[in-house]
């Protein structure tokens, strides 16, 4: 909890404890007092005191509002509400509405303190130094020093600083951090290199294209800035409300204070101070403590509601704009799929697939790089002996692949430019994801496809959020579009955008957003993916695997990776907002039938006020059918 909310906390139990005191000593304090003091005075003294202890905070933003001209807020309706009920002489009255009011705004105050936009992990993406080359001399110096056409050098296990054209013969890197693809990608010299990405190969050489503050770690960083700032907050419910509803009623009020007695044209000063009495219980019995509290107690069962499925949602807001969704979009590794790599197919050529298992396997077995893992993986669990064949040499072609001298012969493990390089003739049959080909002593002897796994429960979560109303999804990734196209095959995807860098799933949801279909929700892990949920109406982190960042740019955080709490995210904001409109048609609909009784002077004060707490303790009694959600 925040100091601000524990201060207010302390404040309120400070209130009760006082407003107890108070109400236990009235009788003894006037009959010893009375003597001395008027009975009234004593009586405002004693409630005086846990009133302006809950209440100073309100009263001074009700005094600051007057003074910078937003009178009209809930504020203002608080003080004047409170202020009537201690001139009617109801001070025990004005003292509860305030502590009402005042344990209100702090549920709301909790609810959406959590809130977040931190964006430091990002920073982990941007290098601050360079390894410039000058003729034969390299040296460290600071990133905004070195200038377009200079070259620099990049070492194995650092980040590229620049963003650059690849001067060496090949390059490895891992673009995780910016595409979200965990499988590194090859690269040949001419190739362009963005910076963030990490030299997985050995010491390459750039020429560097743009200078530090044009970047793509840069303009990522840009991104999420510019994002925050186009992201507006929801405006609080009870403010929208009061704006329409505290003039209405202070301009009533008035009206009933003074029209009345002159039509009637009786100049009776009890008449008077009669239609003055019922302006006031009017103001005291429009003070809308239903409101206050279940509004923001049915937010905040909400967020309980959802945490036991899950989810943590870190704002009330949040879990109104989620309740308003109509398209998701989703990014594709590690949020859709596993975002581990796994053999998919095997296709031998004068061979057996055991035997094209083991020799690929053999070749690449002390390799750290990600296609080799899942071979060493799959030979595993099929019982390939690979360490049987004995291993003389090998060599690591960067952005090519592997060359093992063996006891079995000459391995050539890699990708078709590996192939053309040594000059073997190969078939490339059509698969999806990265494929692999094998050639012992120059002889093809087939290939092997390797790539992302759906996880599991995709399809259904995809046809479940069809059912709760989702109008349209949409999947984002960094990967080519043949590999997109397979790992959507099946799925209830009615879009598929590839290829993409961070700024262009920026735009992709900004244009979805310009639509104005609804409320655009992102779903995504990855450091890369923190702009675009920062950009979404609402953005969704996948908690377990997530980076730090898109867990800090995200309103909702799916805690235990399961795509399925997505469903239940979606069904409990949309039950959270249909009790909130429960609790506002409930309590408006009394609230009206009660002030014109009172206006009319037909219902008491006394009487009034049973009813509109009758009210409150209703919907909050509904509001906390919230807290009731479990996992679907």
């Amino acid at each position: 909890m925040r100091r601000k909310d524990k201060r207010a906390l302390i404040l309120i139990i400070i209130s009760i404890v006082l407003f107890i005191a108070a109400a236990a000593s009235r009788p003894y304090a006037v009959r010893l007092l009375g003597g001395a003091l008027p009975p009234v005075f004593i009586e405002i003294a004693l409630f005086l005191v846990p009133y302006l202890c809950v209440g100073f905070p309100v009263l001074r933003r009700a005094l600051l509002g007057i003074i910078h001209g937003q009178i009209f807020d809930e504020n203002f309706l608080m003080t004047i509400a409170t202020i009537g009920a201690f001139a009617t002489g109801e001070y025990p009255e004005a003292v509860f509405v305030m502590l009402f009011y005042s344990v209100g705004e702090l549920f709301q105050s909790i609810a959406v303190g959590k809130s977040r936009r931190s964006i430091k992990a990002l920073t982990s993406i941007r290098e601050d130094v360079a390894n410039l080359k000058v003729g034969d001399d390299v040296t460290t110096v600071g990133c905004e020093v070195v200038k377009a056409g200079q070259t620099i050098i990049v070492r194995t296990g650092e980040r590229v600083p620049l963003d650059g054209v690849l001067l060496s013969a090949g390059a490895t890197l891992n673009t995780a951090a910016l595409t979200g693809e965990s499988l590194p990608r090859e690269c040949v010299t001419g190739d362009e290199i963005p910076s963030g990405c990490i030299n997985e190969g050995g010491l390459i050489e750039l020429e560097v294209k743009s200078e530090y503050n044009e970047t793509t770690v840069a303009r990522i960083l840009k991104m999420v800035e510019d994002s925050a700032e186009r992201k507006s907050k929801s405006e609080e419910f009870i403010t929208k409300f009061a704006k329409y509803y505290t003039p209405s009623v202070v301009i009533f009020a008035l009206l009933l204070a003074i029209l009345p007695p002159m039509i009637t044209g009786i100049s009776d000063s009890g008449v008077w101070r009669e239609w003055v009495y019922r302006a006031l219980t009017f103001l005291v019995i429009s003070c809308p403590c239903a409101l206050v509290i279940s509004v923001p107690l049915a937010y905040f069962g909400g967020i309980g509601g959802a945490s036991r499925c899950g989810v943590l949602v870190k704002g009330a807001s949040f879990l109104d704009e989620l309740a308003k969704c109509d398209t998701v979009v989703f990014d594709k590794t590690g949020t859709l799929t596993k975002g581990n790599f796994s053999v998919r197919e095997v296709i031998p050529h004068n061979c057996d697939e055991h035997t094209l298992i083991k020799l690929a396997c053999a070749a690449e077995q002390f390799s750290t790089h990600p296609i080799a893992k899942s071979l060493v993986l799959y030979a595993n669990g099929i019982g390939a002996d690979y360490k049987s064949i004995e291993i003389i040499s090998t060599e690591d072609i960067a952005g090519h692949g592997v060359v093992a001298d063996t006891s079995r012969g000459r391995i050539t493990v890699g990708n078709e430019r590996l192939m053309d390089k040594f000059s073997i003739e190969y078939t490339a049959a059509e698969l999806h994801g990265s494929v692999i080909f094998v050639a012992l002593d120059g002889n093809f002897i087939g290939q092997i496809s390797i790539s992302d796994t759906l996880k599991d429960g995709t399809a259904d979560t995809l046809l479940s959020l069809k059912r709760l109303g989702i109008g349209k999804t949409v999947m984002l990734t960094g990967d080519n579009k043949a590999e997109a196209e397979y790992i959507s095959d099946g799925l209830a995807i009615d879009e598929i955008h590839a290829n993409l860098m961070p700024w262009d799933k920026v735009e992709i949801v900004e244009s979805i957003k310009k639509k104005g279909l609804g409320n655009v929700a992102f779903v995504g892990d990855g450091i890369n993916d923190a702009p675009v949920l920062m950009a979404a109406d609402i953005g969704i982190s996948m908690g377990g695997i997530g980076s730090d960042a898109a867990i800090e740019a995200s309103d909702v955080v799916l805690m235990y990776d399961k795509l399925s709490s997505l469903c239940d995210a979606v069904r409990l904001s949309k039950k959270t907002r249909r009790i909130v409109i429960q609790n506002i048609i409930f309590a408006l609909g009394v609230k009206a039938i009660v002030l014109l009784l009172g206006a009319l002077g037909i219902l008491g004060l006394n009487a009034a006020v049973f009813a509109d707490v009758g009210v409150a303790v209703i919907a909050i009694l509904n509001s906390m059918r919230c807290l009731g959600s479990r996992h679907s």
